[in-house]
């Protein structure tokens, strides 16, 4: 019987270990799933998920002088820094992407 109650034991903190999480934002962004966002580049960096994004049709009203327009994996970990890191405001959701407009400094 002890055998069994410290077999269970080491199966629970077996179970328990933890794990690195998966981040999806490893390697290249997903393609948006239709034509209405024309992709830049990386905004941050070149590797970014979030990416600078150009005039379409779907864009064209979002599009300001006094801000970037950026275009992010919608629920992405990239999406969610570029909010709390730049005050980005999302304007749409398109493709499996959410745009944010960024007012430049």
């Amino acid at each position: 019987m002890k055998k069994l109650v410290v077999l269970g034991v080491l199966v629970a903190l077996a179970a328990c270990e933890e794990t690195p999480p998966e981040t999806p934002e490893t390697g290249a962004a997903p393609a948006p799933t239709n034509d209405d966002l024309r992709l830049v580049g990386g905004y941050r960096s070149e590797d970014d998920w979030c990416q600078l994004t150009g005039e379409t049709a779907f864009t064209g009203n979002f599009l300001d002088h006094t801000a970037d327009l950026v275009s992010c994996p919608t629920g992405s970990a990239a999406a969610q820094s570029l909010v709390a890191d730049l005050g980005a405001v999302q304007v749409a959701e398109t493709g499996g992407y959410t745009v944010f407009t960024i007012q430049r400094e």
